[in-house]
């Protein structure tokens, strides 16, 4: 047994489903117990329930306030007693009590290379601003959006000519590569966070994350 991951989403959960296939290897450390999303008709439900995995919704909009709903969000993960929780496509602004409950074990992907653009739009921002490269970010959650230690970055090209919608599948076929490898590495303890910086086997992570020279 794996350690234990628990995804949270909001959407078509395509990063979910690379999660799912990765973690349906004999060898991947790691399995995904339970699937969480904000919205019922959210397809990342159908997603885990194809891969025999619990599939629960939790509507926010049955909450009067975002400490309610995460405090009830908090009751449905820890029932799973997950290692790892996995936000995939969350679109939910989570609170301080939520985020300094899984400190340290809480992972998220963000379409740039942050610390560029954070929020939303974030393809149509690189373009507008005239970069010639653009990517994704996984970094561990902290209080402060999208602004936690990243530990792994992947970069595309931006072509002229480029519209949002390009970049965005540019940039999911990398999500889909490295978010299943960061989630690898947490699961086989090689990854942590400590002191608000990312760490790899012991070795503190530059700003950008990991940079291989493969």
């Amino acid at each position: 047994m794996g350690s234990r991951i628990l995804v949270l989403i909001s959407g078509s959960g395509s990063n979910l489903q690379a999660l799912l296939d990765a973690s349906g290897a004999d060898d991947y450390p790691g399995e995904v117990v339970a699937v969480i999303s904000n919205k019922a008709d959210a397809y990342g439900l159908t997603r885990a329930e194809n891969a025999g995995v619990d599939a629960i919704t939790l509507s926010h909009t049955s909450f009067d306030s975002r400490e309610a709903y995460d405090q009830a969000l908090i009751e449905k993960i820890d029932a799973y007693q997950p290692d790892l929780v996995v936000l995939a496509g969350f679109m939910r602004i989570l609170t301080p009590g939520f985020v300094q409950h899984y400190s340290g074990k809480l992972l998220n992907i963000h379409p740039s290379l942050l610390p560029k653009y954070q929020g939303l739009n974030t393809h149509q921002r690189a373009i507008d601003a005239g970069d010639k490269e653009h990517g994704v970010s996984v970094h561990f959650v902290t209080e402060e959006l999208d602004g936690g230690p990243v530990i792994l970055q992947a970069k595309v090209p931006v072509f002229p000519g480029d519209e949002a919608s390009d970049l965005a599948s540019r940039v999911h076929e990398q999500e889909h590569r490295i978010y299943p490898l960061v989630v690898k590495w947490f699961c086989q303890q090689r990854l942590r966070m400590l002191n608000d910086q990312a760490l790899l086997d012991n070795q503190v992570l530059p700003v950008s994350g990991y940079a291989s020279d493969e």
